[in-house]
């Protein structure tokens, strides 16, 4: 199906306190460098860079209060532009939280979601204390308080599909079932291409589609800017936590066959963490000439 006319917003958002991890910010600058020319309007959401200090947990969440900060930013870039589909270039996972709310009240609920993540994002301050692995539940309607009242209109549980999400932990899928969640796992999307998802699509009756691309769905073998491929993670750190598992090219297959047949209207990727390109930057602000060690030889 081809896009309908109006005007596409992209928003650039190097948030990294969600996630506290300062390298999403390079993610995100990197992301925007890499993405197509836009023809349309682009907004840069105002983060404070890693070089700030680290964020304060309060509340339960860290970051918090620079968090919320970001979020009424966002808010405000979106209602200027009043835009009729968003391009969100992140930063952590929670930087879909006002794009997502704008679109499902920008479209009356008539908006379905496709959460493409490893994981649920559906966790409060009870169950963990960094926030991008809680954004779904806020659009949910669930969580602190503060983020949840930037959801107008709380998503319907029947219009999100998880893909490529895989072994929650217990309390994820106990909410995962009481939510009503459903999921298109990797070895569905392995062994059926794209045939669920756009069954599931066809149920919801929804004209409208907003994707959340969490890089971290990516089987890390394969694409090495993520999370679980960091290179100076001591061994075991990220024993029990989901990983990906899908290439790229499953993905893309997923998404395209699905954008041909609806009206996709938002798209947020996130998670992306360039560790060779942090470590390259890393060294050329080190070598002599061009780093701190040319700036600090005599002329």
């Amino acid at each position: 199906m081809s896009f309908s006319e109006g005007k596409t917003l992209r928003l650039i958002f190097p948030q990294w306190q969600g996630g506290n991890n300062a390298p999403y910010h390079l993610g995100a600058e990197l992301l925007a460098w890499l993405a197509p020319e836009h023809s349309g309007p682009t907004e840069h959401v105002p983060v404070e860079p890693p070089s700030a200090g680290a964020p304060l947990e309060e509340l339960g969440i860290v970051g918090r209060r620079a968090l919320l900060k970001q979020l009424n930013s966002a808010q405000t870039l979106l209602s200027r532009h009043s835009a009729d589909r968003l391009v969100i270039l992140g930063g952590d996972c929670l930087v879909d939280l006002a794009p997502f709310a704008y679109l499902n009240e920008r479209y009356q609920g008539d908006l379905a979601i496709l959460w493409v993540d490893a994981h649920p994002d559906i966790m409060t301050p009870e169950q963990f204390n960094n926030a991008h692995a809680m954004v779904l539940g806020m659009l949910l309607g669930n969580g602190d308080p503060d983020f949840v009242q930037a959801v107008a209109r709380p998503l319907k549980p029947q219009n999100i599909l998880y893909v490529g999400m895989h072994d929650p932990t217990d309390w994820e899928a106990s909410e995962i079932d009481r939510l009503g969640l459903q999921n298109v796992s990797p070895a569905q999307i392995t062994q059926h291409g794209s045939s669920a998802v756009l069954d599931w699509f066809k149920s919801t009756g929804a004209k409208h589609l907003a994707i959340h691309l969490d890089l971290d769905v990516l089987d890390p073998r394969l694409f090495r800017s993520l999370l679980f491929a960091n290179p100076h993670a001591p061994e075991k750190s990220f024993e029990g936590v989901a990983q990906g598992q899908l290439s790229i090219e499953q993905v893309l297959d997923v998404l395209r066959d699905v954008a041909k047949i609806t009206d996709v209207v938002g798209l947020g990727i996130t998670e992306h963490l360039p560790w060779d390109a942090l470590a390259l930057k890393n060294m050329l602000a080190r070598l002599p000439l061009i780093g701190d060690a040319g700036r600090s030889n005599p002329s």
